[in-house]
Formats: C-alpha cells, structure tokens, sequence
C-alpha cells in the first residue's frame, strides 16, 4: 500500500472503526477525514493524531514501512481528547461539564494524564504577547491550583472568561489567598482580586505554539 490514505482506510478497518469515529478522535469533521482516506487532502495536519487514533507507527502512515530495531521497543503513547471551547463557553465550564456529551466539539489531542473537565483554548489578542500568540492553543485543567507564575483562566464577572499569568499577593483577613491576573503585553490593565471580583476556572498545563507565516 504505497498510498497514505489507502494504509489509513485499511488500519481503520482493520481497528473495526467507522470514519466518524476515527474523526471524532482526531477532532476532524467527517468530511475532512473522508477527504484524507479518498486521497483528497494529500498532506493532512493531523498526521501525529491520526497515528494515535489508529494505534500505529506514524512512520509506517509517512512511509509504508515499518522500523526494524531489534533492541529498542517502541513506546505505547496513551492519548486523551480534550474539547475546544470558547471563552464563552469557558465562562459557564462547571455548567458546562455536568451536560457535555462527545458531540457539539472540536477536540485536540495530548498525551497528558488530565481530569475530564479539562478544556482547551485558542488565544485570541495580544494581551499576552511576546509569549502567548493569537491562535496558539492552550489546554486547562480546572482541577489544578495554580503556583505563583503559572498561567490560569478565569472569569471576572462577565461570561466571558481571560487568560493571565497569576500571581498571588498574600493572605486577606480571613485567610483567603489573593491575587493578581497579570497581563505579558504592558498595554493591558492587571486584575486584582482586591478590587474585583475573579474566578479562577483553570491552570494552563500545556502551550502549543504554531509555525508563523512570514
């Protein structure tokens, strides 16, 4: 089988899987999986997901051969789908996660042992420049506290949720930590939570960040 999407359609079935399911593990639409086993799209972006989802060698999709290595054993990548929201949605997630189903999202996939609220993000602005681009992708798990320097989503009393770096500035009267959301790009006001009132919703556990257009 010399051609990718004929080794792809051939692993699907042999896993006994349907094109919307393998899809819905890469976080395609069905059309644009179709498109991918058809020979349509003759590089996809979603190569490194579609090994995972298919449980095989990503040099074998690239190639059609498989690595001969006698004494290296190939590692078992154990791999999570993770819902891509908006900030929005990110506003009401708590809602949110007592109704979701696996239909109605986009989803990324990562290699981390996370809890299932977890939620993914695409930067939008340049409030968090140099270091967070528009359009880079940040995944967020409620379930951890943040450290000092971490970045965190939260909510401030709108529905629409941000994205900061946090940090904590000490211990109000009856014990509760307080802190700070702090903008990278010195354009943008830094929140307190001293003068208003903010939700922590989640700690950013992973960044990806995306090749730039010259």
């Amino acid at each position: 089988m010399n051609n990718l999407g004929k080794r792809i359609k051939a692993r699907r079935e042999e896993l006994g899987l349907t094109q919307q399911e393998i899809a819905e593990k890469v976080g395609i639409k069905q059309q644009s999986y179709q498109a991918i086993e058809s020979g349509e799209t003759k590089k996809p972006r979603n190569l490194y997901e579609l090994s995972i989802a298919l449980k095989c060698d990503l040099a074998w999709l690239l190639s059609g051969k498989e690595k001969e290595i006698n004494n290296v054993e190939m590692v078992k990548i154990i791999s999570h789908q993770v819902p891509l929201i908006s900030y929005v949605q990110a506003g009401i997630w708590r809602e949110i996660c007592e109704i979701k189903d696996s239909t109605g999202f986009d989803y990324v996939m990562t290699s981390l042992e996370l809890s299932e609220k977890a939620f993914a993000l695409e930067i939008k602005g340049d409030s968090m420049e140099p270091e967070f681009k528009e359009g880079d992708i940040i995944i967020v798990d409620p379930i951890v506290k943040p450290m000092p320097g971490e970045f965190v989503v939260a909510i401030n009393g709108d529905a629409e949720a941000t994205f900061k770096k946090y940090r904590e500035i000490g211990y109000d009267n009856f014990e509760r930590m307080q802190f700070e959301l702090v903008p990278l790009n010195p354009d943008y006001t830094t929140l307190s939570s001293l003068k208003q009132d903010i939700k922590l919703i989640g700690t950013m556990v992973e960044h990806r960040i995306f090749r730039r257009k010259r």
